[in-house]
């Protein structure tokens, strides 16, 4: 069960991210605008995407997964500040303490790992071994 369910804990902390690198792709020139209304500059767009879909992706198939959740953690707090800091503002604490919720899941990850049912754990159980007989 415990496999099963950090796979379902994978995909429901990937998707947030596949879904919002790819829509970046469909509105690049309205995201850069909005970013940089917020004080971001637009050139950062390319990495944000990168790391938004990219990551996802990574923590899905559970591929350097604690690496890829460490950085999109980084990437929530940063984002929650920048654009959700105005808490006074119902909408704006929701979707800051939303941003804080999901670092603490991919800190989760990111101390547990992705699970039996990753393709790490699939490299490793299918890893050569040493040959001992060589040494």
């Amino acid at each position: 069960m415990n496999a099963s369910l950090s796979l379902l804990g994978r995909i429901g902390l990937s998707l947030v991210f596949i879904m919002s690198g790819w829509e970046k792709l469909g509105g690049y020139a309205a995201t850069q605008g909005y970013m940089e209304a917020m004080g971001v500059s637009g050139a950062l767009l390319p990495a944000v995407i990168a790391l938004e879909f990219g990551g996802g992706l990574a923590i899905l198939v559970g591929l350097f997964s604690r690496t890829a959740s460490a950085g999109l953690a980084v990437f929530a707090v940063l984002a929650a500040v920048l654009f959700h800091g105005n808490v006074a503002d119902p909408t704006q604490s929701l979707l800051f303490w939303k941003n804080i919720t999901i670092a603490g899941g991919m800190l989760m990850l990111a101390a547990n790992g992705p699970g039996a049912l990753s393709f790490e754990s699939w490299l490793e159980r299918n890893r050569p071994m040493p040959d001992r007989a060589a040494a």
